[in-house]
């Protein structure tokens, strides 16, 4: 389950946030979390609160924003939505498809306290 590595790696950029900016308590994580990025959103949220017992972000509310997947296909030209990796262009219907975007994930803000 790499969610629990990812939700670590979150944890450690909160915390590293409380150093810089010196502040007690997290009580809002807003990750945003790309459609094609791999991350199980369910499995996230259950690994955020296990990871952030005992911790400055106990008790914080996880929310996500959902990214939606994109991609450029090479044989009609188009950016397109995608809703996976190796999916096929609505357009035309062809696999060379290059992803554009909705693989990341990112913390983008924290309520504080």
């Amino acid at each position: 389950m790499h969610e629990m590595s990812l939700a670590e790696g979150v944890l450690q950029l909160i915390e590293d946030a409380a150093r810089q900016q010196n502040f007690a308590r997290v009580k809002t994580v807003w990750l945003e979390i790309g459609q094609l990025s791999g991350v199980e959103v369910e499995a996230m949220k259950f690994c955020f609160d296990a990871v952030t017992r005992d911790s400055i972000a106990q008790g914080s509310q996880l929310e996500i924003i959902a990214l939606p997947g994109t991609g450029w296909c090479m044989a009609c030209a188009k950016s397109v939505p995608m809703a996976e990796v190796f999916g096929e262009c609505p357009h035309c219907g062809g696999f060379q498809m290059q992803v554009t975007g909705g693989t990341e994930m990112r913390l983008k803000e924290l309520e504080v306290e």
